[in-house]
């Protein structure tokens, strides 16, 4: 019998959308009045099992960043229930968590504190992530002193090394020159090859399928289609000749 590691129970999530910062600093102390708001997710029930590889297609606004977040615990709903049962890792936002005035090999440790791993089990992926990342002697100066995309090498270097239970990953993501992203992107390959369960989101149909036997349409925060890969891109690619 199949096991779920990742459930949502009809989990909805709704953003105010603020005029601008004060705006945004205001409402912190005096609740706004008939403000505009956004339905990021509306009773979203889905489950993904253990070693799944599952995509997640959709326009801009569709909801997919929220229900990354969710997965990854930086956002929360309103409404409903999500259970993860595993450790995550997230190629997203990449860098968040980082002290610039720490070392790449200090900001090891601090990254694995904030994901709830043990020194000793750090201690062991260590040189794994710096070989990873090919940093050389940089790997001991501060990360004030990286280029953006030096800090995106360390933080994809330590997600992909911390032996995840899901891996949650976006393709707009960009890191190094064209010799790295191929090894990132062989590096992601290798980590579906082990079982870990996978969610990928991307707006290359041919890159979904190559990766993910199954996948997600989401549209204005709801689920319209989940299935085999093919039929839910036909839905969504059908759905864009609708407008």
């Amino acid at each position: 019998m199949a096991e779920p590691i990742i459930t949502f129970k009809n989990v909805s999530k709704t953003y105010i959308l603020y005029k601008n910062d004060q705006a945004r600093f205001k409402a912190l102390f005096f609740k706004p009045r008939n403000p505009k708001t956004n339905k990021a997710l509306n009773n979203v029930s889905i489950q993904i099992n253990r070693g799944e590889s599952v995509g997640i297609v959709g326009d801009n606004g569709a909801g997919k960043s929220t229900l990354l977040k969710m997965i990854t615990g930086v956002a929360f709903p309103d409404e409903g229930e999500i259970i993860v049962n595993g450790k995550v890792a997230a190629l997203l936002e990449l860098t968040a968590g980082f002290s610039t005035e720490m070392t790449g090999r200090e900001n090891i440790y601090l990254k694995g504190y904030i994901l709830g791993l043990e020194d000793e089990y750090i201690k062991q992926i260590e040189d794994k992530i710096i070989d990873f990342a090919e940093l050389g002697d940089y790997i001991d100066q501060p990360v004030r002193t990286y280029s953006s995309g030096m800090k995106m090498r360390l933080g994809f270097a330590i997600n992909v090394n911390i032996e995840p239970d899901v891996l949650v990953v976006d393709e707009a993501l960009s890191v190094g020159d064209a010799t790295f992203k191929k090894k990132c992107k062989n590096k992601i390959k290798e980590i579906i090859e082990a079982g870990t369960t996978v969610l990928y989101v991307s707006h290359s149909a041919s890159s979904v399928q190559e990766i993910c036997p199954r996948s997600i349409f989401l549209k204005k925060g709801t689920v319209i289609f989940d299935g085999p890969t093919e039929e839910t891109l036909k839905v969504y690619e059908d759905s864009k000749k609708k407008k």
